[in-house]
């Protein structure tokens, strides 16, 4: 049975998307932040942990991307999107007079400050690690209201005040699923490629060179987000998505390119998208384009071509 980590407790937006991959309670472990989850993988307590990533309205989650990025080498094997709606919760028998503590996680708080600009402006907002940790506070009587996922209501025992309460109808979260290095997923068709790119001292045009690799061998990229290094001002590394599965000649080639340009680049996986979006390719960038090329330089080489 694969022991899963994900970003608890009970009832969290990442346990949903976690069901999605695995129907048993038994293997699904909750901690409390995101390093804890990987770290559980790291240490061999889990075997794959789900994590947030990126949210359609809020952005990245910087904390993953660091933790991929520059922690002990983990790899990404999957992805799930889900669609996120959230509540305002409160205990039973209380009412909106009620609330003047509201606490919910930050990027909750982001997709909902409109709906509480108007309707609890006064409202002092409450961090917690995740909108399920704000329900179970919310519970043991800590505050008066909280931010998260309708179901979580019922696993707390609280009551919904109202729903769909986000800025943005149609927010979605990206998660992935990660484990320990090991043998990389079969292309699937609609893959995504994941790595970070440590460019050393920042100089002009670094970003320029990094997806010139990329655009020279007609590998479109799905996201790109630079975070700093943590050893001093200046020094940055790329997280980057490219299209297509690191077995694909092209993409192949372009991290072979990236790897000559860069102080280093850390692989981070080939693997299915959510999505299941196909890359997109042109006669010359297929598989067998690049290797017609391949065995000319080769012929040239040998003097059976001129």
């Amino acid at each position: 049975m694969t022991r899963y980590a994900y970003l608890g407790p009970i009832g969290t937006f990442t346990e949903a998307a976690l069901r999605t991959v695995s129907a048993s309670s038994d293997s699904l472990l909750p901690f409390a932040n995101v390093t804890a989850a990987l770290d559980a993988v790291r240490s061999g307590q889990a075997d794959r942990a789900l994590v947030p990533i990126e949210n359609s309205i809020e952005g990245v989650v910087a904390r993953t991307l660091d933790e991929l990025a520059i922690g002990e080498p983990l790899v990404i094997y999957g992805e799930v999107t889900l669609p996120v709606s959230f509540a305002l919760l409160v205990a039973k028998g209380k009412s909106a007079s009620d609330i003047k503590k509201i606490a919910t996680h930050p990027h909750a708080e982001s997709q909902c400050r409109t709906y509480i600009a108007k309707n609890y402006p006064s409202a002092e907002i409450i961090v917690t690690s995740s909108t399920a940790a704000a329900a179970a506070s919310l519970s043991k009587g800590e505050f008066d209201a909280a931010i998260a996922a309708p179901n979580a209501a019922d696993t707390y025992g609280l009551e919904v005040l109202a729903t769909n309460i986000g800025d943005n109808d149609g927010a979605v979260t990206r998660f992935v699923l990660v484990g320990k290095p090991g043998v990389v997923p079969p292309m699937t068709g609609h893959d995504r490629t994941s790595l970070a790119a440590f460019i050393g001292a920042d100089h002009a045009g670094a970003l320029l060179e990094v997806l010139t690799e990329f655009a020279v061998r007609g590998v479109n990229l799905t996201f790109i987000q630079s975070r700093p290094t943590g050893r001093e001002l200046g020094h940055y590394h790329f997280i980057i998505d490219a299209e297509g599965h690191i077995s694909e000649e092209r993409v192949g080639d372009a991290l072979t390119g990236l790897r000559r340009i860069c102080e280093d680049v850390r692989y981070l996986g080939s693997y299915p998208r959510a999505d299941k979006v196909p890359p997109t390719t042109t006669k010359a960038t297929t598989d067998e384009s690049f290797s017609a090329a391949d065995n000319w330089l080769a012929d040239v080489r040998a003097g059976k071509k001129i």
